[in-house]
């Protein structure tokens, strides 16, 4: 029997993505509300009822009150995979990177609720938690990560903005250093100390590149960029998805090549005289970063 989805916000970027990733997916069956009940509650209710999963591809407030609504209907209710920032570092919720850890796949195998990551943040996450887990980095290191991204994560507005002509070249954001994803960068890096997140916006549509620049000799045991890359080798050996790149020679990386992709590629840039390094995490961030990775959790989801 196919599994029945709901992607409940299937007209935003995100929602477009996965139902583009779902088209003739086998084992899968997309339902929808018709428009003119989109705005009905008992409508949607008596939907959820009927579904085996609903993927959220809502504005946050919006998320919540969907989920409000499954909740509602107890055993009745769809399992949840969030794509929203509403529930990524909320008590209950299991977070949908899979290559976080070994038993991470197995825990959104399982789980009701799941919360795909941030774009961002799936980068700086796959940066710098395998060294601390491997005690290359302290928790409490003062990690300041730089990211550029194409302009379709930024919303509709954006999106018309530059595909009009009226965008920037190229633009930092994020200067009151709130950004949306630090939180999970934190909770999931397993950062005891906030790190300073400054993301920023280029004129290109998709693709993107997470900087994490360090000073070797301030790591414990002051390792060698060797060493970051064998630890970040050993924590993805086998991955389908997270993959370890050589540092180009020219000694710079364009954000573009895995685009339509849910790959994410590693590197370590360093400088054993100068005793620097810099860490490059680069993805799609309508891939890997958002539509993709919900796919892949999806499948877990459904057991496959």
């Amino acid at each position: 029997m196919n599994a029945r989805i709901f992607i409940d916000g299937e007209a935003g970027t995100t929602g477009l993505g996965i139902a583009a990733r779902l088209a003739d997916h086998p084992g899968v069956e997309r339902v929808s509300l018709p428009p003119d009940e989109r705005k009905d509650p008992a409508a949607k209710k008596a939907l959820l009822a009927s579904v085996d999963i609903m993927i959220l591809c809502l504005p946050d407030d919006a998320a919540r009150e969907s989920v409000a609504m499954a909740a509602a209907l107890g055993d009745k209710g769809p399992r949840i995979l969030d794509a929203s920032t509403a529930h990524r570092v909320a008590p209950g919720w299991t977070y949908g990177f899979p290559e976080l850890a070994k038993d991470q796949p197995e825990a959104i195998r399982t789980a009701r609720l799941v919360s795909n990551p941030g774009c961002y943040a799936t980068g700086a996450i796959a940066l710098l938690r395998p060294l601390v887990d491997a005690g290359l980095a302290r928790p409490d290191h003062p990690f300041a990560i730089n990211a550029v991204s194409g302009y379709s994560g930024g919303g509709k507005q954006m999106i018309a903005d530059y595909e009009g002509g009226g965008g920037p070249a190229f633009e930092i954001y994020g200067l009151g250093l709130e950004h949306k994803h630090v939180a999970e960068i934190q909770r999931y890096g397993r950062l005891e100390r906030r790190p300073i997140f400054v993301p920023s916006v280029g004129d290109f549509a998709r693709g993107m590149l997470v900087c994490a620049p360090l000073f070797l000799d301030d790591l414990p045991g002051k390792p060698k960029g060797a060493d970051l890359d064998a630890a970040l080798a050993a924590h993805y050996a086998g991955s389908k998805f997270v993959k370890m790149a050589p540092a180009e020679a020219a000694g710079k990386i364009e954000p573009q090549s895995l685009n339509g992709s849910n790959v994410l590629e590693l590197r370590v840039f360093a400088n054993e005289a100068r005793r620097h390094a810099i860490l490059v995490a680069k993805l799609d961030n309508l891939g890997k970063g958002a539509s993709g990775a919900a796919l892949q959790n999806l499948e877990l989801m459904l057991g496959r």
